[in-house]
């Protein structure tokens, strides 16, 4: 071969080395498609060697950043993994949810009275900002429907009227009565807000599969054993919750994070070493006692006013021995529901 046609061959080589070059990186980049929940147990998916940085820009960030701040919104309670993936979403979506959180908040006050009716912390509404921005009227390329995207089957399992006439996935009220039902289900198997914000996307079979795979049921150990839509769409409801609360909270962190970053303080009437934990809704200290296996009396002296601050729709700061926050952490929705039968029913034991 001459010397000219050497050269020739090299050159078009290094073209096409360059041009698929190009192609790999506009398909990394190429935006994940929004879908809608589709809760099938089946068809896991298979593992795949995940690029440890996908979804994020920088999966280890510097745990300094822990204690900072962007636009105004403290990022305490953001486990370090999430600091980029969620300050890029609020970059490109602050504007806009804050705009929907001034339009919305009659379809907001509506979903704090049902989810917590149900024992639900209010902050899930936000799953349905992310599924939908609340447009009642939106359709999925999957047949999802409405602002809680419900496919058709799914719906009916729930007490929804899903006909060619008529289809109450689209009706506010009833189809976050229905929500109601599917999350408490799934945070009956989970115990744990993450999970059951991407069961709630992918499905409990798929969940179920990357906790098996992964040896763990934290979010963010088994995150890549989950397919790439549902990862970032637990993501996209930590970074909504911030936008739209100014912080995370019990939703925005596993149960095991929850309990570690509680403050422990010695309470000043009893000199015991306590945990401080922040709740709203209509908690009884009547049922918090009963569940936690604790006197009312013993209770009371730890939280003297509970009943009175949240009856004015405050928020509280619970303060218990460390085992027993670890148990009204595990039973904090069944002693909820029971406070709420309380409330509405004075002969309810």
């Amino acid at each position: 071969m001459t010397r000219k046609k050497l050269a020739s061959c090299i050159k078009g080589s290094l073209a096409i080395t360059a041009i698929t070059a190009v192609i790999s990186a506009h398909a990394q980049l190429s935006p994940v498609k929004e879908t809608s929940a589709a809760p099938e147990a089946d068809n896991t998916p298979k593992m795949v060697k995940a690029d440890p940085k996908e979804g994020f820009k920088d999966l280890f960030e510097n745990t300094a950043l822990k204690s900072a701040s962007f636009n105004g919104i403290k990022t305490d309670h953001l486990n370090p993994k999430a600091i980029s993936f969620v300050k890029d979403y609020i970059d490109k979506n602050a504007r806009e949810l804050r705009e929907l959180k001034s339009w919305a908040r009659p379809y907001f006050d509506m979903m704090d009275d049902i989810l917590t009716q149900n024992g639900i912390p209010k902050e899930l509404k936000y799953l349905a900002v992310i599924e939908s921005h609340l447009r009642s009227n939106l359709v999925s390329w999957a047949g999802a429907v409405g602002p809680w995207q419900f496919m058709p089957e799914t719906a009916r399992t729930l007490g929804l009227t899903v006909t060619k006439g008529r289809d109450e996935r689209t009706d506010y009220l009833k189809s976050t009565r229905a929500a109601s039902k599917y999350l408490t289900y799934l945070f009956n198997i989970y115990k744990d807000w993450l999970l059951v914000v991407a069961a709630y996307n992918c499905g409990p079979g798929r969940v179920n599969s990357a906790i098996n795979k992964a040896g763990s049921n934290d979010f963010w150990d088994l995150q890549y054993y989950l397919p790439a839509e549902s990862r970032n769409h637990v993501k996209k409801f930590i970074a909504t919750h911030y936008i739209m609360e100014g912080q995370g909270g019990v939703t925005t962190v596993s149960r095991e994070q929850a309990l570690a970053m509680m403050k422990t303080i010695k309470d000043e009437t009893t000199q015991q070493d306590v945990k401080v934990q922040t709740i709203s809704g209509r908690y009884n200290s009547k049922a918090i006692a009963k569940y936690l296996d604790m006197t009312p009396a013993a209770f009371d002296k730890l939280n003297p006013s509970l009943d009175k601050v949240l009856a004015s729709n405050s928020t509280y700061q619970l303060k218990l021995p460390e085992d027993k926050m670890q148990a009204f952490l595990s039973k904090k929705n069944d002693m909820l529901n029971e406070s709420i039968q309380m409330l509405i029913n004075p002969e309810y034991r």
